[in-house]
């Protein structure tokens, strides 16, 4: 954190920019830059919380929190129309997680450690649970695969409501069944830990950094589709690729240093428990929110290419988790998985 605290001039800048016309592409540049640091205030601010509250409340506080700036950038995202750039954000979010977070965390960790050695039992639940639930969510591409876009959302919109809510109860089942019959995966992990800051102060940083993480958001998305179009890239690339990797440098630098401190249990928590809120409860309360704020829902059909990603990804993920020691050559195969896949949608 404190490297990125000197990023937060962009907030300002961001402020002056707009109330001054700068170009989209400048807004956009000045944005993404913006929400990093705040980003990481978040996360900070909730950890410091869930110190003081014990670890049921903190870990639920983290479940809620820990996808905050995705959900905030989906709701002005759906709020301007643009379900493709959520739909591609948050699949963006859950490919980056698996194989760029992992896959630096494992390099990293591999070529300072040469191999990484770490509790298999920690990180199955949670794969094993998003492995499931990637199956949840190409289900509604597959039963719709052969209709029209027209039919689509005049016919079946409810499909993905109900597919939405099911999804949540389960994510909900989930954390209280982590909570009551978990305890012992994460018993004395709680001991050494310190806030870094108090209370009082953890709860502001909180509130200020959502606000701002609004505000940045709410410009951000504004600043999309003229920016694509003056660069000539396609919304889609920006979605999966350049806004996930904004809303979670934070975290993801976090995964790394743990993997340097061959910690990779915690790398892999971070990781694989991130994507599984992203699917599990991001996306459907995107769904359900699209249902308050925008004339049409928005469904949950992906693209098939972000369907074979996404089970591509969880059947790596799972393989890894499960072997329970790795090396810096598997980190680097991740990566490069993640590098074509970016390749291939930017000449989408």
């Amino acid at each position: 954190m404190k490297y990125l605290r000197f990023l937060l001039i962009c907030v300002p800048l961001s402020f002056i920019g707009y109330f001054m016309n700068w170009s989209a592409t400048v807004m956009f540049i000045l944005t993404c830059i913006s929400i990093i640091p705040l980003a990481g205030y978040l996360g900070n601010a909730t950890e410091s919380i869930a110190v003081y509250t014990g670890p049921k409340a903190g870990g639920f506080l983290n479940a809620t929190f820990g996808n905050a700036t995705e959900l905030i950038i989906s709701f002005f995202s759906i709020r301007a129309g643009l379900y493709e750039v959520v739909k591609a954000t948050l699949a963006g979010s859950v490919l980056g997680n698996i194989l760029l977070v992992l896959g630096c965390s494992i390099l990293a960790g591999g070529l300072k450690h040469k191999v990484l050695k770490y509790d298999a039992k920690v990180g199955r639940s949670t794969a094993t649970m998003l492995l499931f639930a990637v199956v949840a969510l190409a289900m509604p591409a597959v039963f719709m695969s052969d209709l029209s876009e027209n039919i689509i959302v005049s016919k079946y919109e409810n499909f993905s409501i109900i597919t939405s809510v099911i999804m949540l109860c389960t994510y909900v089942v989930g954390v209280v069944y982590s909570f009551k019959g978990q305890n012992d995966l994460y018993e004395g992990m709680e001991e050494d830990e310190e806030a870094e800051w108090s209370l009082p102060i953890s709860i502001t940083v909180l509130a200020i950094a959502t606000i701002l993480i609004a505000i940045e958001s709410e410009l951000l998305v504004s600043s999309i589709e003229p920016m694509t179009a003056a660069v000539g890239i396609s919304e889609m690339f920006v979605g999966i690729i350049l806004i996930p990797i904004v809303g979670n440098a934070a975290e993801h630098s976090t995964a790394i240093i743990m993997a340097l401190k061959n910690k990779m249990d915690i790398s892999i928590e971070i990781a694989v428990g991130s994507s599984l809120q992203i699917v599990l409860f991001v996306i459907p309360i995107s769904v359900i929110m699209s249902l308050f704020i925008a004339d049409t829902p928005m469904s949950i059909i992906f693209k098939i290419e972000e369907i074979f990603l996404f089970a591509a990804s969880v059947f790596i993920v799972n393989h890894i988790v499960k072997a329970g020691r790795t090396d810096w050559m598997e980190g680097l195969k991740l990566i490069s998985v993640y590098i074509i896949a970016a390749v291939g949608f930017f000449i989408l």
